[in-house]
């Protein structure tokens, strides 16, 4: 895989089913970089695999879709050139869509109603004058904004007081047909600076549900609860007991209970977060105590699906476990889950109607594809990683278990280039810390190990995937038993005669970007490094991180002593060892200063350095950021390791040929 191959990746999105449970319908999503946008459409398939995926859409960026109960509707997010999504409205009986909405920062995920006639959603309402809400005032001529909360702004989105989501409700138009006949004026529900999501319907329409945090505390911790309000905005009550993060909610079958996806206990103060893993919660419909379905301590929801899915008294969940995301059947009225989906797989999305379950599946040689379960067994549906999975230029990825000093197990993988080697080595470190590495493709380790470097990764203790006890054991000791476990995996990986320990380099983001920090200051074994949208100083980052005001202390502490022999930057003197620095200017999770400062320590040092900057681009630029940025990105990384650390292939040359098309410039950036 090259770095121009994004182009071919096809990721499909959460699948929905019609209530006959005959046809899945799902967003496919592609990286367009002439256009230097992203693009995806809708994809209709029969459930039964009678016939191959149909595109039934060519809009823009058409995703999340849903069937109204009746089936006669598909609903969409659409958003046009240069526009913002809005809800569309299909027949599936054919004819064209329709777009119902025109909200000024867009609209959200589309939720029938059960007469199939209104439709819920969410959708930030601006503060005039603000967002273009003016014409001819721009952000520059904005009023200054004074801020009185810890909680204003978020990575990807930016400000959020002046511009909070609310929950809104839309009756479809009378006539469809007729295009020329005006709108229906949404009702908008809500009203605050909270933000409100994950909205649901009752069963019989007289209810919805949602999430939002307007309790006492809401700005000072990390607690959400579910909400419940009539479809005219009025009755709005509160239904849990502000003790547990919510999400999710979807209501039983009767109406009488909600099943929520939740964190059950954040503790006294609401705060601690630290591995604790969310699972499926029952709830009465007038208010009580979490029930958990599933044990927090073993289990951690791991799937992207928007809602909490329940299909014949059940619900249906990826949870985490040893870098898989299995699909378990959990009863709702209690008794032990059952196992649909387990093995080396990632469950992504999850739909189900008459019987049906739809999934998106994905592993190390794909970005994913649909499969329906029924009591005719499993089926696979569709083939969208053809062109880049058909091609033979995927790497499979070799499981493997390793010992730590104390005896603890350590498990990972390694990914090796076709041929004996050895290889040069890349020691890659995931962000987090509590998430994990697993099977699904990652196109930064196929680019990397088809430019001929074996990648070693694996999820130490404080990842995910493991239970609860693993994730918690790094609580205020970052830098100890997580560094061991890393090394360790990699001192038995190199036992490999196909991997060359005399070449080693590493590289991480955000939380792996500060323990590639702090093991490039213990020891001088790496070749090179590169740390990318690093967390590299609790202090700063504690005034300057959109969750700086939490995240810092329940994760290092807030002792000065303990949080300085923490810190990947107070023990950045000791690096030598050359290093690249990537950023993103506009990251909220790890604001650049985080990254800056590294840099400049280094140069001042004479220690070879580069800074990396991304304008416009977030947190997460490796994974959503602009096509052409992630194109330069990957060239960039190639070309410092062609430099720091070559292959067979390219010592000598610096890798110009391979590494350096023109996207990446003829120097470096600074």
């Amino acid at each position: 895989m090259r770095p121009s191959d994004l182009a071919l990746l096809r990721t499909p999105g959460v699948p929905a089913v019609s209530p006959d449970g005959r046809i899945v319908v799902v967003a496919v999503e592609w990286p367009d970089l002439e256009a230097d946008e992203y693009r995806s459409q809708l994809w209709a398939v029969p459930t039964d695999g009678s016939a191959p995926a149909r595109p039934l859409t060519s809009g823009q960026r058409d995703a999340d879709p849903a069937f109204s109960p009746d089936g006669r509707w598909l609903a969409y997010l659409g958003t046009e050139p240069g526009g913002r999504p809005q809800i569309r409205v299909l027949p599936t009986s054919g004819g064209a869509s329709r777009r119902l909405t025109a909200h000024h920062l867009g609209a959200g995920t589309p939720v029938w109603a059960p007469d199939s006639r209104r439709l819920a959603y969410v959708a930030r309402v601006p503060e005039h004058g603000r967002y273009g809400t003016v014409a001819g005032v721009d952000a520059a001529a904005e009023p200054p904004r004074l801020i009185t909360t810890l909680r204003y702004r978020l990575d990807g989105v930016g400000f959020v007081r002046d511009r909070p989501s609310q929950v809104f409700v839309l009756d479809l138009p009378a006539d469809f047909a007729d295009d020329t006949a005006p709108m229906p004026e949404p009702v908008q529900l809500t009203t605050g600076t909270a933000d409100c999501a994950d909205v649901t319907w009752r069963p019989d329409g007289a209810e919805l549900a949602f999430v939002s945090a307007t309790h006492e505390r809401a700005d000072r911790d990390l607690v959400r609860d579910v909400h419940v309000v009539r479809p005219d905005g009025s009755g709005l009550r509160r239904v849990t007991d502000s003790r547990a993060g919510c999400a999710m909610p979807a209501y039983t079958a009767d109406g009488a209970s909600l099943v929520v996806t939740a964190v059950p206990d954040l503790g006294p103060e609401g705060l601690d977060c630290v591995a604790r893993q969310a699972v499926p919660c029952r709830v009465p419909g007038d208010g009580g105590p979490l029930v958990p379905l599933l044990d927090p301590e073993q289990h951690h929801r791991g799937d992207l699906a928007p809602a909490t899915v329940l299909a014949d008294g059940a619900v249906l969940v990826g949870v985490e476990r040893r870098g898989s995301v299995d699909l378990l059947r959990v009863p709702v009225d209690g008794g032990p889950p059952e196992a649909l989906i387990e093995g080396p797989f990632t469950v992504r999305g999850i739909a189900a109607a008459a019987g049906v379950v739809v999934v998106t599946v994905s592993h190390d040689r794909s970005t994913g594809e649909l499969m329906a379960i029924s009591d005719g067994g499993r089926r696979l549906l569709t083939a969208f990683g053809r062109a880049l999975g058909g091609s033979g230029r995927l790497h499979g990825m070799g499981e493997r278990t390793a010992t730590a000093p104390d005896g603890y197990p350590v498990h990972g993988w390694v990914t090796m280039p076709p041929g004996p080697g050895p290889h040069p080595v890349l020691l890659r470190v995931h962000g987090g810390p509590f998430h994990q590495d697993g099977w699904t493709l990652l196109d930064e380790t196929q680019v990397l190990v088809s430019a001929g470097y074996a990648v070693v990764q694996c999820n130490p203790r404080g990842s995910s995937g493991y239970g609860a006890a693993h994730g918690r054991a790094i609580r205020q000791a970052w830098g100890g038993l997580d560094a061991d476990d890393v090394l360790a995996f990699l001192d038995a990986a190199l036992t490999d005669p196909a991997l060359d320990g005399s070449r080693v380099g590493i590289m991480g983001g955000s939380y792996g970007g500060y323990l590639a920090t702090l093991l490039l200051g213990r020891t001088g074994r790496f070749a090179a490094g590169v740390v990318e949208r690093a967390f590299t100083d609790p202090v700063s980052f504690a005034g300057s991180a959109d969750i700086g005001w939490c995240f810092p202390d329940q994760h290092l502490g807030t002792d000065p002593d303990r949080l300085a022999a923490q810190s990947a930057l107070a023990h950045a003197g000791a690096i030598t060892t050359p290093t690249l620095v990537v950023h993103s200017e506009e990251d909220c999770r790890t604001p650049l200063e985080q990254g800056q400062r590294l840099y400049v320590d280094l140069l001042r040092r004479g220690v070879p350095t580069e800074l990396l900057l991304f304008p416009g681009e977030g947190h997460d630029l490796s994974r959503t950021g602009r096509p052409r940025h992630r194109l330069a990105r990957f060239e960039h990384v190639l070309r410092w390791w062609a430099r720091w650390l070559p292959t067979t292939g390219n010592a000598g040359s610096g890798g110009a040929d391979r590494a350096v098309p023109s996207s990446a410039g003829a120097s470096p950036a600074g």
